[in-house]
Protein backbone atom coordinates (compact mmCIF):
# COMPACT_ATOMS: atom_id res chain seq x y z
CA UNK A 1 0.00 0.00 0.00
CA UNK A 2 1.62 3.20 -0.75
CA UNK A 3 1.99 5.83 2.01
CA UNK A 4 0.15 9.29 1.47
CA UNK A 5 2.56 12.47 1.45
CA UNK A 6 3.23 14.51 4.10
CA UNK A 7 1.81 17.60 4.31
CA UNK A 8 4.64 20.15 5.61
CA UNK A 9 3.44 23.55 6.75
CA UNK A 10 5.82 26.34 7.66
CA UNK A 11 4.94 29.87 9.73
CA UNK A 12 5.65 32.93 7.70
CA UNK A 13 7.99 34.75 9.52
CA UNK A 14 9.35 37.40 7.37
CA UNK A 15 8.84 38.37 4.00
CA UNK A 16 10.26 40.91 1.31
CA UNK A 17 9.32 41.70 -2.62
CA UNK A 18 11.30 42.86 -5.35
CA UNK A 19 10.87 44.01 -8.49
CA UNK A 20 13.55 43.05 -11.70
CA UNK A 21 13.50 44.75 -14.59
CA UNK A 22 13.02 42.53 -17.63
CA UNK A 23 13.84 44.18 -20.65
CA UNK A 24 13.26 48.02 -21.75
CA UNK A 25 9.72 48.38 -22.51
CA UNK A 26 8.93 45.07 -21.14
CA UNK A 27 6.85 44.58 -17.41
CA UNK A 28 9.30 43.32 -14.56
CA UNK A 29 8.74 40.27 -12.74
CA UNK A 30 7.83 40.90 -9.04
CA UNK A 31 9.31 38.15 -6.71
CA UNK A 32 8.27 37.48 -2.93
CA UNK A 33 10.39 35.81 -0.85
CA UNK A 34 9.25 34.05 2.25
CA UNK A 35 11.27 33.13 5.14
CA UNK A 36 9.48 30.19 7.18
CA UNK A 37 10.26 29.45 10.96
CA UNK A 38 12.79 32.25 11.16
CA UNK A 39 14.54 30.71 8.29
CA UNK A 40 14.47 27.19 8.52
CA UNK A 41 12.99 27.08 4.90
CA UNK A 42 12.61 29.71 2.33
CA UNK A 43 10.57 30.14 -0.50
CA UNK A 44 11.05 32.26 -3.59
CA UNK A 45 7.84 33.12 -5.57
CA UNK A 46 7.42 35.08 -9.19
CA UNK A 47 3.83 36.71 -8.79
CA UNK A 48 1.61 38.93 -10.87
CA UNK A 49 1.95 42.53 -9.93
CA UNK A 50 -1.94 41.87 -8.90
CA UNK A 51 -1.20 39.62 -6.79
CA UNK A 52 1.64 41.02 -5.32
CA UNK A 53 -0.70 43.77 -4.29
CA UNK A 54 -3.35 41.30 -2.85
CA UNK A 55 -0.50 38.98 -1.07
CA UNK A 56 1.24 42.42 0.48
CA UNK A 57 -2.30 43.44 2.13
CA UNK A 58 -3.25 40.23 3.23
CA UNK A 59 0.27 40.25 5.22
CA UNK A 60 -0.17 43.09 6.60
CA UNK A 61 -3.67 43.03 8.06
CA UNK A 62 -3.81 39.22 9.35
CA UNK A 63 -2.34 38.23 12.12
CA UNK A 64 -0.41 34.99 11.04
CA UNK A 65 0.38 33.25 7.23
CA UNK A 66 1.84 29.59 7.20
CA UNK A 67 2.89 28.35 3.22
CA UNK A 68 2.52 24.59 2.16
CA UNK A 69 5.83 23.51 1.33
CA UNK A 70 4.56 20.23 -0.39
CA UNK A 71 1.61 22.31 -2.58
CA UNK A 72 2.92 25.89 -2.49
CA UNK A 73 -0.38 27.02 -0.79
CA UNK A 74 -0.11 30.33 1.04
CA UNK A 75 -2.78 30.37 3.89
CA UNK A 76 -4.07 33.42 5.45
CA UNK A 77 -6.10 34.52 9.28
CA UNK A 78 -5.56 30.71 10.35
CA UNK A 79 -7.64 30.31 13.11
CA UNK A 80 -8.08 27.56 15.54
CA UNK A 81 -11.70 25.69 15.83
CA UNK A 82 -13.67 25.51 18.80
Amino acid sequence: MASQPQIQVREVTSYQFSWTLSSPGAPGTFTLQLILDQGAEERLLSISAEDADVIKDLLQTQERAFFDMTRDVLMFGVSATK
